[in-house]
C-alpha cells in the first residue's frame, strides 16, 4: 500500500456539544452541487479521449474513470473502459473504486476537525488519548504526538508492520496498534521520511476516543454526508447490493491478467479503506480548494473545518528526498520540493504548488491532485496495478490548465515502466548468478517442518503435506504457499495466490548443533509492494507449551 504503486501501492474518532453538531450534521440536506458534471470534454481538455485511450491500451488498463474541478466547478466526471471484464459493464462517473491511500486525507481532516472543536490537539501526546499505546522505544513510546501519525516520520521502516493487516487477517483495529510495541524501528524518531500504513490505524483509534463515535460514523455524519458524498463507502465490507463497483485486475506473475479478491481493511480502515467514485471525490476537491467550505442545499456556505487547520495539514512537515527521473522523458515532471503534511503529499510541477496523494489496493490504483494556486483539481481511478497510468493522465490535465507544452506522458511513463521491469530482471539474473545450484539443504526436509513465531506478527507454520513442503503465515490466509529448493538452508515461497506478486526468500539458520535457530524471509522481487514486510520477521521456532503469541 504504497503512496505511489498499489497500496503503493491504506483511521480514526463526548460531550453535548459534539451531540448538537452531529444533529445538526444528519439533519443538513445534501449540498447543492456548484455545476451539473457534464459528461462531454471541455474545449481546455481536447484530445482526453484519445489520450485516455491510448493510456489504457499502453498499460493495459480495463477501465478509468476522471474528474476535473476548476474554478469551484465540475467540468469533467466521466469513464473510459469497463468496470468489469467479464460482464464488459462500463465504467461510469458512478462507478465505485477502492480509492485506498487516498483515505489518508479524510483521516487528517478528521483530526483538523475535532482540533477546531477542541477535543484535542495534534500537538497532544498520544498517550493522552491511548495510555496503553507503546513503540518499541521508549522515548519514541513518550514523545509521539498525534501529528506524528500522520507524517511519516517516526522511525518505522517503510510500511513496517503492514503485514498486521495486509493482506486480510483477523487482528482487531486496537489489536494491531498494540503490537506496535514489538515492531522494530529502523531508523531515528523523526529524523527521516519513510511511508507507513499502520500508524493511520492508531489515528482511527485517536478519533473514536475523541469524538465517542466509531469512525465509520463519525467520517459519514461530519464529512461525507454534509458533502453530499452519498455513494462513498467506508470499506469493501460497506458495499451495497447494487453498487455499480468496479472489479480490480493485478498481474499474476507480474504478466498475466487476472480479477483480483475484493479485500477489506476492517482493522486499519483509516489508512486506506474508502470506496468512492469521480463524482464524490469531485466534492471533496471542491471543498478542498474552497479552503473547507462547501455549499449547503439552501446555498449557505458551511465549513468542515479552519482555514488555519487546512494550512497545517497542507504545510511540509517531514522532508522528502528528491528522486532524480527514472527515465529521461520523465525530467520535466521532477519538483522543485517533496514533503509529506499532514495526510497530504506535497510538491511543485512547473513552479505550481501541488497538493496530492496516490492510492493502491489490489488490482485498483488511484491519484488525486490539487493545484490551489489555479482553482484546479484532477482525481483518476483506474481497475489495474499501475501507477504509470494515473500519472500520465493527470499530467496531461495539469498541462493543459497550466499552459504547458504538449508532452508525451504515454510515453514517457511506459519507458519508465520498462526500465523498472528490466531492472527486475537484472536483480533476479544476479541471483541466479549467485546460485550453488547442486547445493543440498543441510537437514532432512521434514525437520524444517515446525512453528516459528514473531513477537509481533504471530505464527508462522511449516509442513510436509503430500510430498511438499508448505508454509502458512497463520494470521494472514491468503499467504499459503509451497517452499521450493533454492540452495543451502534457503527456500522460496511461491504464493497460491498469484496475483500477490510476493513471493519470497525462506532462509533457515542453523545453530552450531544443526539445530533451526532462526527463520529470516525477504521478497525476491524488487516490484513486490512494500506492504509485503516479510524482512522485518524474527521468526523463532516456537517450543512445546508456549501456546499462543
Amino acid at each position: 500500500m504504497t503512496s505511489t504503486a498499489r497500496r503503493l501501492p491504506l483511521v480514526l474518532i463526548a460531550c453535548a456539544a459534539l451531540v448538537v453538531a452531529l444533529g445538526a450534521a444528519a439533519a443538513t440536506p445534501a449540498p447543492t452541487p456548484r455545476a451539473t458534471a457534464p459528461g462531454v470534454t471541455p474545449p481546455a481538455l481536447a484530445g482526453l479521449d484519445a489520450f485516455v485511450e491510448r493510456a489504457r491500451s499502453e498499460f493495459d488498463v480495463p477501465g478509468i474513470a476522471v474528474a476535473v474541478v476548476k474554478d469551484g466547478e465540475v467540468v469533467l466526471a466521466r469513464g473510459w473502459g469497463v468496470r468489469d471484464l467479464e460482464s464488459g459493464a462500463p465504467v461510469e462517473a458512478d462507478t465505485l473504486f477502492a480509492i485506498a491511500s487516498n483515505t489518508k486525507a479524510f483521516t487528517a481532516a478528521s483530526l483538523s476537525m475535532l482540533a477546531d472543536e477542541g477535543k484535542l490537539s495534534l500537538d497532544d501526546r498520544v498517550i493522552e488519548h491511548l495510555p496503553w499505546f507503546r513503540m518499541s522505544d521508549p522515548y519514541v513510546t513518550h514523545e509521539m504526538r498525534i501529528r506524528d501519525l500522520l507524517a511519516h516520520r517516526s522511525g518505522l521502516g517503510l510500511g513496517a508492520g503492514d503485514l498486521l493487516y495486509w493482506p486480510g487477517t483477523g487482528y482487531s483495529t486496537e489489536e494491531v496498534a498494540r503490537r506496535l510495541r514489538d515492531v522494530p524501528l529502523e531508523g531515528s524518531f523523526r529524523g527521516q521520511y519513510a511511508y507507513d500504513n499502520i500508524l493511520y490505524g492508531v489515528a482511527q483509534l485517536v478519533i473514536e476516543k475523541a469524538s465517542g463515535q466509531d469512525f465509520d460514523a463519525f467520517l459519514r455524519t461530519r464529512i461525507l454526508d454534509p458533502l453530499g458524498m452519498r455513494d462513498t463507502r467506508y470499506n469493501s465490507d460497506a458495499l451495497r447490493d447494487g453498487d455499480d463497483v468496479a472489479t480490480g485486475y493485478a498481474k499474476a506473475d507480474f504478466k498475466h491478467t487476472v480479477p483480483a479478491p475484493r479485500v477489506s481493511w476492517h482493522n486499519v480502515s483509516g489508512a486506506g479503506g474508502l470506496y468512492s467514485n469521480v463524482l464524490d471525490m469531485a466534492k471533496w476537491m471542491q471543498m478542498q480548494l474552497a479552503g473547507g467550505t462547501y455549499l449547503d442545499a439552501a446555498g449557505n456556505e458551511q465549513r468542515l473545518f479552519s482555514e488555519k487547520r487546512q494550512e497545517a495539514m497542507w504545510s511540509v512537515v517531514t522532508p522528502m528526498k528528491i528522486p532524480n527521473p527514472s527515465v529521461p522523458e520523465l525530467r520535466a515532471a521532477k519538483p522543485n520540493f517533496l514533503g509529506y503534511g499532514e495526510g497530504w503529499q506535497l510538491s511543485d510541477y512547473r513552479g505550481h504548488k501541488l497538493v496530492w496523494h496516490t492510492g493502491g489496493w489490489p488490482g485498483m490504483v488511484s491519484r488525486l491532485t490539487l493545484v490551489p494556486g489555479h482553482d484546479l483539481g484532477v482525481v483518476v481511478l483506474t481497475n489495474a496495478e499501475l501507477a504509470a497510468p494515473f500519472q500520465a493522465i493527470t499530467l496531461r490535465v495539469l498541462d493543459a490548465y497550466l499552459g504547458a507544452p504538449e508532452t508525451d506522458w504515454v510515453a514517457a511513463y511506459a519507458a519508465s515502466l520498462a526500465k523498472a521491469r528490466d531492472d527486475a530482471g537484472e536483480d533476479w539474473a544476479k541471483h541466479v548468478a549467485a546460485r550453488d545450484a547442486r547445493s543440498k539443504p543441510s537437514l532432512p526436509l521434514e525437520k524444517y517442518a515446525g512453528t516459528y513465531r514473531d513477537p509481533w506478527y504471530g505464527d508462522v507454520e511449516v509442513s510436509r503435506e503430500k510430498g511438499a513442503m508448505r508454509l502458512r503465515m497463520k494470521p494472514s490466509p491468503d499467504l499459503v504457499g509451497t517452499l521450493e529448493h533454492w540452495q543451502h538452508d534457503t527456500f522460496i515461497v511461491r504464493w497460491d495466490a498469484r496475483w500477490l506478486n510476493a513471493d519470497a526468500f525462506v532462509n533457515f539458520s542453523l545453530d552450531p548443533d544443526g539445530a533451526i535457530r532462526d527463520v529470516r524471509m525477504h521478497a525476491i522481487s524488487p516490484l513486490t509492494d512494500f506492504s509485503f514486510d516479510f524482512h522485518d520477521l524474527r521468526l523463532a521456532p516456537v517450543k512445546d507449551g508456549q501456546g499462543s503469541p
